[in-house]
């Protein structure tokens, strides 16, 4: 069962739909009686399709209550493919070979596309297309140009329906070889071409087909006779035997020739395609509404090819009588109310048809203004022109004339009554303020409107704005002000070249003040871009009125542009430049600044001249270094100050120089023996003027006249002359200068060096060591009588284990020192020592070793169980002893911190008495103290300023015992923080009253500890 679904019906836009309807072959579906047939939205749908009952042409037509309009045509045909003839073998074919040949397909009856192949011998071997070998898609034949033995055998032709899908087989033809020899070469004969005239419609894909037969095979090309070559589109296939043109267009038209050619001779076929185009609208009409009467004339163009005809269809039927039909144009005289209705304007050619569809409303109706009545109430200013306008909605059209109040109006010189009813008063005085009426008429009725005209006095501008110069960043207000008549409505607007201000998008800067009678504009933080035309325009009911302001806007200058460098020396270039903007001030001057790889950021440079005016374009800079890579920008500057830099020019190099800068800070000094060490501070690179650059050091004894010179080129600010006859610590004259490719640079002033120096070659005698602590021991050694060499100081050396030199420390003393306390050490552990003078030249001889152990550590716990108590200003510390293990040393005290002052108490004992200041905040620390030092500390105790509530319990005998704290541990007290510091809130009441001693005592804790 099949089923077709055609498109829904549906119209323009602005065609509703009530109904639909759809016909076929020009007769109306009866859709009650058809239970085939059904409609759904406006969609026809057929059920079980019939070929004979459905083929044909449908077309849909639309109703509603102003008349009807027809669809496009749909076309429906039934695609078949018959089966061939029942015939077991077709006749033999009987061809020499060489000879070509033609196998006929013939196609049975069928409709629809089809397309072919042919079998060789047996399924699936398929032929296969070349040059020797052609199957028409047009005839479904296959052509071999020359036959070969390899071809005899049995073909089948394959047809296949596109639409259908459906495929049948031909009975074989058989293809036999002759007996009577082989065929010779002949020249090509074309066997297969298109015809002579080709109609090709806009868009679609054009094949051509050109085959021969021949010996040699022929070889087919394709041109056009008129010799435009072909464009890229244009394919061939097949070994040229189709020519494919896909989306032909007008431009595709024309003379084709197809050439078949071997060495016999060739042959050739032609054939014209033509443009054919299917109609499409160039003009169309529109919905219309007349008055009854009145004339329609309607035009619709289209275009096609060929030329398309016209047709006119009302309501779907012919237009016939009432209406003239000419080249595409309807026209109907003395319209009537039956002329209303839908038209459709037809364009057909053989390639398709198309509609056009508009409504055409006659219209019979009395005056009405419910469209265009006068406003209530006009006003208009004294000497001007009223204008009063009468336009009632009529068919047909309505006669009109004014009143003003009962009277009814005459032309004069000042009144005017215009044919299509509009009154005009010229040069309106007060005399003329009145009630209007306007009276419309036809032959269906009379209507009238009426308005109230009011005469005002003309709006007078009091206050104005001026040409102003400002300052960028200043803030100006621009006034506006004007008279007017008390009846009109005025609104202030401003524009700012020829552009509407937005207040709200622009209100960083533009702000409306003023009242009702005022539109002055305050223009805030004003910018360069601000700089223009400002115009106030003032709207009342009657007039505009309009006045404006230049505003110069004067700022810092525009960056200068196109900075160059014309010429360069070792130390000057030559610049040019383009000015900026000057931004309302005219160039006072412009400043030169440079950079280089070792400034940093910009700076000026001197130029000449010194001062560069606003006038010049080019300057030189001097006193550029040489063999530096420098950028130049200019800045320009105006009355009101300096503008924005211009862009960097190009990097440019000065050119290479002779040093001019002498290497500073010459001296040195030192070293090993027989060895002259000479240092400098070396030339800066930004300063070494160019490539090879490098060092000349010269060098002589004092009092001599001979220099020795060395020449270096590393970047090394050191250098070392070693010869064996130089005497110890023997002075020189030094001078060092720099040299690059350009030649020798100045020398430095002459400084004087000595020569290495010999160490000393005594030891130190007398050398002690005593153990400190378990940390520090104590040395002391004899200082050393005069000897030749110079003695700069002295170096402790020490070390663990006398076989473990690795394990060696260093302490060095410059000056003459005899004793130095060596910390850092480990506890409990020997330690070997030496001393050695020493210079410049290093350390001398070593004294004998000495050995000397540290202590025992000290204890590493603190002391315990600390209980304190305070009686007025004296506060009593109670601890455990700290007892010493067998491998820490001895308790010998204690050590108690005040770390107010920084105090530090010893006793020997495990309980003391400190008598504190009530000003000052304490923090109490204790240590157990040893042999090896001081041990690890307790825990500290904090206490505040004695408290005003404290000072006066102290004096009070009757509240002294209730101020006591006893025996609270720290360690308890720090749980009581909290609660105390709340309670001192409290202390001024709690001391002042005498029944309140006991809270007394809990609030002077709070302001007392922690």
């Amino acid at each position: 069962m099949l089923s077709l679904f055609l498109t829904r019906c549906k119209s323009c836009s602005h065609f509703c739909i009530n109904n639909t309807g759809w016909s076929l072959n020009g007769t109306l579906i009866d859709l009650g009686n058809d239970y085939r047939r059904h409609m759904s939205g406006g969609s026809l749908i057929i059920s079980n399709l019939d070929k004979d009952q459905d083929t044909g042409v449908y077309q849909c037509t639309a109703f509603n209550t102003w008349g009807s309009i027809l669809s496009r045509r749909a076309s429906l045909q039934f695609a078949y493919l018959d089966n061939f003839k029942t015939q077991s073998v077709r006749s033999a074919v009987n061809v020499r070979e060489g000879q070509g040949v033609v196998l006929l397909c013939g196609p049975p009856p069928h409709s629809g596309e089809l397309t072919f192949a042919w079998i060789f011998n047996e399924y699936p071997h398929f032929v296969q297309q070349d040059s020797r070998r052609f199957i028409s898609q047009e005839t479904g034949s296959l052509y071999i140009a020359k036959v070969e033995r390899s071809d005899v055998g049995n073909y089948t032709c394959v047809v296949n329906n596109t639409v259908t899908r459906e495929k049948i087989l031909s009975s074989p033809t058989p293809l036999v070889l002759r007996s009577d020899g082989v065929m010779g070469e002949y020249e090509p004969k074309i066997e297969v071409h298109f015809p002579d005239s080709v109609p090709a419609a806009k868009e679609s894909a054009v094949k051509l087909e050109c085959f021969a037969l021949g010996n040699p095979v022929p070889e087919i090309s394709w041109r056009r006779t008129s010799g435009v070559p072909f464009p890229s589109k244009v394919k061939m296939k097949n070994s040229n035997a189709v020519l494919e043109i896909p989306n032909f267009q007008q431009e595709d038209a024309g003379t084709y020739e197809c050439m078949a050619e071997n060495r016999r001779g060739k042959n050739a076929a032609r054939g014209r395609i033509s443009f054919h185009a299917k109609p499409h609208w160039l003009q169309t009409m529109a919905d219309t509404a007349l008055s009854i009467e009145g004339n329609l004339f309607w035009e619709c163009k289209a275009n096609g090819k060929p030329k398309p005809s016209y047709s006119w269809l009302k309501n779907g039927e012919q237009v016939m009588g009432r209406g003239q039909i000419e080249n595409g144009a309807l026209s109907i005289s003395s319209l009537n109310r039956s002329d209303s209705g839908m038209y459709q304007c037809v364009a057909e050619n053989k390639h398709g048809i198309i509609y056009s569809s508009a409504q055409l409303m006659v219209l019979a109706s009395p005056p009405t203004f419910s469209k265009s009545p006068l406003r209530a109430l006009l006003k208009a200013r004294s000497g001007s022109e009223v204008t009063l306008e009468c336009k009632p909605q009529a068919s047909p059209p309505a006669i009109s004339l004014w009143k003003k109040g009962n009277e009814i109006l005459q032309r004069t010189e000042r009144i005017a009554l215009l044919p299509d009813g509009t009154l005009k008063i010229a040069n309106v005085t007060k005399r003329d303020a009145a009630s209007y009426t306007c009276i419309a008429k036809n032959r269906f009725g009379t209507a009238s409107t009426t308005g109230r005209l009011i005469v005002t006095e003309p709006t007078r501008i009091t206050m104005r704005p001026t040409n102003m110069e400002i300052i960028v960043g200043e803030s100006i207000v621009l006034p506006c002000q004007i008279a007017s008549d008390p009846a009109l409505d005025v609104s202030f607007s401003w524009a700012f070249n020829g552009q509407l201000i937005d207040f709200q998008r622009d209100s960083d800067h533009f702000e409306r003040v003023g009242g009702s009678i005022s539109g002055d504009l305050m223009i805030r933080n004003i910018q360069l871009n601000h700089g223009g035309k400002y115009v106030c325009v003032i709207d009342t009911d009657v007039e505009n009125l309009s006045t404006s302001a230049i505003l110069v806007v004067k700022g810092p200058p525009g960056p200068p542009d196109k900075v160059s460098v014309e010429e360069i020396t070792d130390s000057t270039a030559q610049l040019s430049w383009t000015p900026g903007r000057d931004n309302g001030s005219p160039i006072t001057g412009y400043i030169i600044q440079a950079r280089t790889p070792f400034t940093v950021g910009w700076q000026a440079v001197d130029t000449v001249p010194e001062v560069v005016n606003g006038n010049m374009l080019t300057a030189t800079v001097v006193g550029l270094n040489a063999w530096v890579e420098h950028e130049f920008r200019v800045v320009a500057r105006n009355a009101v100050g300096l503008g924005e830099p211009s862009p960097a020019s190009a990097k440019t190099r000065t050119e290479d120089a002779i040093p001019d800068t002498a290497p500073t800070d010459v001296g040195g000094g030192g070293g090993t023996k027989s060895e002259l060490v000479i240092t400098w501070e070396p030339v800066p690179e930004e300063l070494q003027n160019g490539e090879g650059f490098g060092y000349i050091i010269a060098f002589r004894p004092v009092g001599t006249v001979t220099w020795t010179r060395a020449v270096i080129s590393t970047p090394a600010a050191r250098y070392v002359f070693r010869n064996d006859t130089i005497p110890p610590f023997s002075p020189f004259d030094v001078k060092v200068g720099a040299y690059n490719n350009r030649g020798e640079g100045p020398f430095s002033s002459i400084a004087v060096v000595y020569s290495a120096e010999e160490v000393p070659s005594v030891a130190p005698k007398r050398v002690r060591a005593r153990s400190v602590s378990a940390a520090q021991i104590e040395v002391s050694w004899e200082a050393l009588p005069t000897i030749p060499e110079r003695v700069l100081g002295y170096e402790v050396m020490y070390w663990e284990d006398d076989t473990k030199p690795d394990t060696i420390g260093k302490v060095r003393l410059s000056g003459n020192y005899t004793l130095v306390n060596i910390t850092g050490l480990k506890a409990n552990t020997a330690y070997y020592l030496s001393v050695a003078a020493f210079n410049t030249a290093g350390p001398g001889p070593q004294s004998v070793p000495i050995n000397s152990t540290t202590k025992k550590p000290p204890p590493d716990r603190p002391p315990l169980n600390i209980q304190w108590n305070m009686i007025g200003s004296t506060l009593t510390l109670h601890w455990n002893p700290v007892v010493a293990m067998e491998t820490e040393s001895k308790v010998t005290g204690y050590l108690r911190h005040r770390y107010n002052d920084i105090l530090t108490v010893l006793t020997n004992r495990t309980t003391a008495e400190l008598s504190l200041s009530a000003n000052d905040n304490y923090l109490i620390q204790i240590k157990a103290v040893s042999e090896g030092g001081e041990g690890v500390g307790s825990e500290p105790i904090h206490i505040h300023k004695l408290s005003e509530c404290n000072r006066q319990c102290e004096k009070s005998d009757l509240f002294r015992n209730a101020c006591t704290v006893s025996s609270i541990s720290a360690i308890g007290l720090l749980f009581l923080v909290d609660w105390l510091l709340s309670a001192a809130a409290y202390k001024a009441v709690l001391c002042s009253h005498p029944a309140a001693v006991q809270n007394c005592e809990a609030a002077r804790f709070g302001a007392l500890l922690f």
